[in-house]
């Protein structure tokens, strides 16, 4: 190797060999090495000439000055020019950072989020009230559990309670009003609580315990339902926080080694699990204000869905592992974490790879949507600590209102990687009709639990055992008999799936508040195990068995009773509540708006097609806004419902357009062929206000190509993203990607997109994205400006046009899908991704 290098020659580059070092990295690490000695060498050979010259070894001095100044003066503007253009490339995304960087509130980042000043004075106003309030609860209530919790603990009392000065500030709202019924408001409260509480108290003369100061900061949500008609106009209120808030405690005492460096972490995870316990979903805290509403339908209502993940893979991931002390770079062992609340699970590790393929399932229940996010976090596996690969957060919200979603994500607070999921939401349902089971291990079904209480359990096994035996028993069994009432839990087990509820103490009359959630995947075959256990023994006090087939034939699948509980005592039942649902996949189902001219048409006369058979991909894509349609129906696009047919808004575009076609009542009609269609121009093709081509190509009875016009089903769908910059006073028009398109070609097709912005149609209001050749699904994540006012941008229509670019050579049309969108129908303050529909005038879709 040394002999080649010194020759000058570069050893041969391996391109079978994917992993490791390779010949390509040797000799990159032989040409750095040459590099360095030749720059060492120019720079030492000064230094000898001056010195053979008999020269001042001042001159070198002031030439490193100098050639120093230069490269430092060089760097900094290098650095600025930099800067400026990667802030006008990344605007939005550098404005984000800094608005990060500087703790702003959440009104700030978020547009429908709003101040609460109002709220923040409230608070401050009231804050000594309840500080009063804090301290009489502490003493009267908290303090003479704390003494009966333990023997220990006889003597424990709080010496000094001050709540402080500074009291909880609300830094955003965000309520809820389109995504949710009309019985109930939601209200998320951003809260940070720098507090100066000052609370000591004494366990035994020798040890004091206390805390001073704490921080607290978490969204804390509100839901206000039923509302009624009747005084107070709100049934309830209902609590919680949506994820686990973070928390920084500063003890005093003898708890002051608790905030010592391995002990803190322990510490404050210990409160947040208490915090969860209570107040951190699915727990809730409920406060009914009627008597009509009970508390444990507003303490454990239904989930709202579950959410079913497909992680698939992930791509250009960042290369962690490293070769000859960090010169080389290498592979990564990629695996990823999902987490939804308290539930989280982890994927398969990939060894040596950034293009990891997984293709796991993973389903979550979701209480809360939105609200509820699914956080992915990718990690390289190593043996000491695992290294970060970037992180994405989805609203569980976003899920349910497209259905189904199977995007690329970008992953942030990483240089570069995409993780490929496909994310589906089911709903619940009461129909025994809609139950598929399958054999691929998904869940078919969803079972709740609500855990009321148990009564009469028996002190141990062996009263239970025993109790057909009469008559006075002996001085020695009463001598050593038991008199303490058992410490029991609940343990709920269905296959390999088995939850635990709390310890319950001293009680033969537990009760339990609490509530689980099973995945079922086979309502006809799976029984529900509930057996009541002793705490300390981990024996048996009852146990009772329900085959889930039972809650099929029931009301509404519920069953809310006492059951008697076996192998126990006579008397012990345990009260519970199980509930059955069955999950539904629901596609999202479009507005169609029917044209005029199609109105009168009955919908079982079919379209004259061609018979040639259609080209189909070689991977079925099917559109999740499809609805299952009869083959000899004949319907247009389903399109969103700010989206109309262009048969029907031909007639709305004769004032904007200066060209028209035959006339306005020939556009009411529908054209026998699409070759008929003629247009017929009023301005020179030349002159600056004649049609650039906006809905046809510049020629007399041309067709379409003979793959579209072969063509059977939909056109394809393009995703945009269209909002208003109101500070820079721009339309934004984000064209993210297409799919599904026509294939015009055996390689596909060769597609762009075209828009303009109504009226205006010229050459010079055209936008146009890069052609992405030989596919049918392009993604072009282009972004277009029309600097034009809100109000003007809410009159305009946004005419979208997707071409293939290989057609210039022939006498056919280059459109192969167009999108009309009234702007006036979108929300330009919050913005609005969608998937819109591709039609093409006088072509219909047949499914």
């Amino acid at each position: 190797m040394s002999a080649a290098a010194s020759e000058g020659q570069v050893p041969p580059i391996s391109a079978g060999d994917p992993e490791g070092l390779s010949a390509k990295d040797v000799s990159q690490l032989i040409m750095e090495f040459l590099m360095f000695m030749m720059r060492a060498i120019v720079l030492c050979y000064p230094v000898y000439l001056t010195g053979s010259l008999g020269l001042s070894i001042s001159w070198i001095l002031l030439s490193m000055v100098m050639w120093t100044m230069w490269k430092n003066n060089r760097r900094w503007k290098d650095q600025r020019i930099d800067t400026a253009i990667d802030f006008l490339e990344n605007e939005k995304h550098v404005i984000n950072t800094e608005l990060k960087a500087m703790n702003m509130p959440a009104w700030i980042h978020f547009a429908d989020v709003e101040k609460a000043a109002w709220i923040n004075k409230i608070l401050q106003q009231a804050w000594p009230f309840f500080g009063m309030y804090m301290e009489k609860l502490l003493i009267d209530n908290i303090q003479p559990t704390v003494r009966t919790s333990s023997s220990h603990l006889k003597t424990f009392t709080f010496t000094k309670v001050h709540m402080g000065q500074n009291a909880p500030t609300i830094t955003g709202v965000r309520v809820y009003t389109h995504e949710l019924e009309t019985k109930e408001v939601i209200l998320d409260f951003n809260i940070i609580y720098d507090a100066d509480v000052d609370i000591d108290a004494d366990v035994k003369p020798a040890i004091k315990v206390g805390v001073k100061g704490l921080q607290l900061q978490g969204m804390l949500r509100v839901i206000l339902e039923p509302l009624i008609g009747q005084s107070p106009l709100v049934g309830g209120v209902t609590m919680f926080f949506i994820r686990r808030p973070a928390l920084q405690l500063n003890w005093t005492g003898m708890t002051n080694v608790l905030d010592g460096p391995g002990l803190n972490h322990f510490s404050e995870s210990a409160i947040v699990d208490i915090i969860a316990s209570l107040m951190v979903l699915p727990n809730r805290m409920c406060i009914p204000l009627i008597d009509q509403v009970k508390v444990d339908q507003m303490k454990f209502p239904l989930p709202r869905g579950v959410v079913r993940v497909h992680v698939l893979e992930a791509r250009d991931l960042v290369a962690k592992d490293t070769y000859m002390m960090g010169l080389v770079k290498g592979k990564s062992d990629p695996y990823t974490v999902l987490r939804v609340g308290n539930k989280q699970f982890k994927t398969k590790t990939i060894k040596e790879t950034l293009n990891p393929r997984w293709n796991e399932v993973y389903e979550f229940v979701i209480h809360e949507a939105p609200g509820q996010e699914l956080e992915v976090e990718l990690y390289d596996e190593d043996t000491d600590a695992d290294d970060f690969l970037g992180r994405y957060s989805l609203d569980c919200g976003d899920v349910r209102k497209n259905r189904e979603l199977d995007e690329w994500f970008t992953l942030e607070d990483i240089e570069t990687g995409q993780i490929h999921m496909k994310l589906q939401w089911f709903s619940l349902h009461t129909n025994p009709a809609l139950l598929k089971e399958t054999r691929d291990g998904l869940a078919c079904a969803m079972l709740a639990v609500y855990l009321d209480s148990a009564s009469n359990l028996p002190k141990d096994q062996r009263e239970f055992t025993h109790n057909e035996k009469h008559g006075k028993p002996p001085k020695e069994s009463r001598l050593t008999r038991r008199t303490n009432d058992p410490n029991s839990y609940v343990e709920f087990t269905i296959d390999q799936q088995s939850q635990k509820t709390k310890v319950v103490l001293a009680s033969k009359d537990p009760t339990y508040d609490e509530c689980f959630t099973f995945f079922v995947h086979s309502v006809n075959n799976q029984v529900l195990n509930v057996e009541v256990k002793e705490h300390e023994k981990k024996s048996s006090l009852g146990k009772l068995t329900l085959p889930l087939v039972r809650l099929l034939n029931v009301s509404d699948m519920t069953l809310d009773q006492r059951f008697q509980l076996e192998r126990s005592g006579a008397n012990s039942h345990i009260k519970m509540k199980a509930v059955l649902r069955i999950l539904t996949l629901e596609k999202l189902e479009p507005k169609v708006v029917a044209p005029p001219n199609q109105a009168k048409e009955k919908v079982s006369s079919p379209t004259p097609v061609p018979a040639q058979p259609a080209q189909s991909n070689a991977k079925e894509k099917v559109p999740v806004s499809s609805a299952p349609l009869s083959r000899t129906q004949t319907v247009p696009a389903p399109v969103p419902s700010s989206v109309s047919s262009y048969n029907e808004l031909q007639a709305e575009y004769t004032p904007y357009r200066r060209s028209t076609f035959v006339g306005t009542e020939a556009l009411r009609s529908t054209p026998s062929t699409p070759s008929q269609m003629r247009r017929y121009d009023s301005h020179s093709l030349l002159s600056e206000n004649s049609i650039a081509s906006s809905r046809f190509d510049l020629t007399d009875n041309v067709p379409y190509p003979e793959a579209i016009l072969n063509h059977q089903g939909s056109f394809g769908q393009i995703q945009l993203t269209l909002r208003y910059a109101t500070l820079r006073k721009r339309l934004i028009v984000i064209v993210s990607c297409c799919k599904d398109l026509v294939s015009c070609s055996e390689s596909g097709s060769d597609t762009y997109v075209r828009i303009y912005l109504l009226p205006d149609q010229t050459w010079k209001h055209r936008k146009r994205t890069p052609v992405k050749k030989k596919t049918v699904d392009p993604v072009f994540n282009e972004t277009f400006e029309f600097a034009v006012s809100m109000e003007e941008a809410r009159t305009r229509k946004l005419d979208v046009a997707v071409k293939n670019n290989k057609m210039l050579h022939k006498r056919e049309r280059k459109e192969i899908g167009m999108v009309l969108i009234d702007m006036s129908e979108i929300d330009l303050i919050k913005g609005s991704t969608e998937w819109y529909e591709l039609t093409l005038p006088g072509l219909k879709k047949i499914n």
